[in-house]
């Protein structure tokens, strides 16, 4: 199928929309390093980077995922994400494939608890078609039945292949929140094939709005991607978030083999305070997150203490995830049955403690640094890191966030450490689940 997108008549058509009331053009920005944010009348978040990238990157982000979907209805962003290349008002599924493809582009999509991200990749000179065809899956869905049944095998194969750490992750969300964060990711059993389109209407109309989309890009003009944002016709206004309460809980999920798979955590920090949310982020770099060197031996305190209290092979991270309204701080651990529950005490007891030293952070907040500089370092980093700012409503540039590390003191560390240590703790477990402690043997 032949690709119907016209370069210049679509370029042309975002420029005469998007500024034919601005007085006098303006001249190109020789910054084309440098981050710039517009916050458009309808309160769309217009983000970029143009970078003189060959390679381009545009989302349509909204602040809106599963903590949104209510009980009766869960699962519906998942099926929105699995559905997203299907038919719409403007264009075939087909066409949306066959179209984005012939330029040698991705088109993809990815939601979490608090956002659901339209993404394209592509040439910088072949952004006409990329663009055109991500404004029809973001903001022209269109759910025909007879789609929405055919895309049943898909969301069926989704849960078949959920990783055990993944699922452990996810329970521990529903043990620790209950509702809106503790929601989870995946179409829960009971509704697959059960969402009807109204279902997901009413889900688009009050969640996909103006108020609540970003469209970020890198590789791209900033004048382009505003005039081009304009365009979009994006209206709405929907109502905040409610709060998730942290509930000290677990949910374990018995299964016969060999392995078990655990993950623990306390609350941690939300993104509304951003100094003790980058607090956090230095603890878990001070508690560790695996090898430094490709198999190594770990080098920080709770990385020894697991390693010390196993004998078989393991996999381990130490958890820290923020949200707008609340966090959670602990780890992931998947273990043979026979070991995993000395391996949880231990490593529960050592994050009691609550203490770390000047040392400790200096070396935490180095690691943390090199992180955000790898982040950063690609067009894809970038991308992916500019949509997250994005969506949480908080962008900052490289500089502003190496800044905002070093400000961070070993009171501000240890504070979140005594926060950690007094906190009560929630479990998210899957697989044989003999030897894991429960709740009520942590707190």
């Amino acid at each position: 199928m032949a690709c119907t997108a016209s370069k210049t008549p679509f370029l042309r058509a975002i420029a005469t929309r998007g500024f034919a009331a601005q007085a006098s053009p303006k001249v190109a920005s020789a910054k084309v390093n440098e981050l710039q944010v517009t916050t458009l009348p309808n309160q769309t978040i217009v983000a970029s980077i143009d970078g003189n990238s060959p390679l381009s990157h545009v989302s349509i982000a909204y602040r809106a995922g599963s903590r949104n979907e209510s009980y009766e209805k869960q699962g519906t962003t998942h099926v929105l994400r699995a559905g997203a290349a299907l038919s719409n008002a403007n264009s075939t599924g087909f066409g949306v494939i066959v179209n984005v493809k012939a330029t040698g582009g991705d088109l993809s999509v990815l939601s979490d608890r608090e956002s659901i991200a339209y993404n394209v990749e592509l040439k910088r000179d072949e952004l006409p078609t990329g663009l055109k065809y991500l404004q029809d899956v973001a903001t022209k869905q269109s759910f025909r039945p007879w789609e929405l049944k055919d895309s049943v095998y898909r969301i069926k194969d989704d849960l078949a292949r959920v990783p055990s750490v993944a699922r452990a992750v996810d329970l521990l969300h529903q043990a620790a929140f209950y509702r809106g964060l503790g929601n989870s990711v995946f179409c829960a059993k009971r509704n697959v094939g059960k969402l009807s389109p109204e279902d997901l209407h009413s889900f688009v109309s009050n969640y996909l709005t103006a108020d609540r989309a970003v469209v970020v890009g890198v590789g791209v003009d900033h004048e382009l991607l505003c005039g081009y944002s304009k365009q979009l016709q994006l209206e709405g206004k929907s109502s905040p978030n409610t709060p998730s309460k942290y509930n000290a809980s677990q949910l374990r999920v018995d299964k016969s083999g060999d392995l078990a798979t655990v993950a623990i955590a306390t609350q941690g920090a939300s993104l509304a305070n951003q100094k003790e949310a980058i607090a956090f982020a230095v603890l878990r770099n001070v508690a560790g997150c695996g090898p430094i060197v490709p198999y190594g031996s770990p080098s920080a305190a709770l990385d020894k203490v697991v390693d010390a209290a196993l004998q078989k092979p393991y996999q381990f991270n130490t958890l820290n995830v923020s949200y707008s309204d609340n966090g959670l701080f602990g780890f992931v651990l998947q273990a043979n049955a026979s070991e995993v529950g000395k391996a949880v005490d231990a490593a529960v007891k050592a994050l009691k403690s609550g203490s770390v030293s000047q040392g400790d952070v200096d070396r935490a907040k180095a690691q943390l640094k090199v992180n955000i500089f790898e982040q950063l370092g690609t067009s894809t980093g970038r991308f992916e890191d500019l949509v997250a700012q994005a969506v949480r409503g908080e962008i900052s540039g490289k500089s502003e966030l190496i800044a905002a590390v070093d400000a961070i003191s070993v009171a501000d560390v240890n504070a979140a450490a005594k926060k950690v240590a007094s906190g009560k703790w929630s479990i998210g477990a899957v697989g044989n689940l003999a030897n894991v402690p429960h709740v009520n043997d942590l707190n």
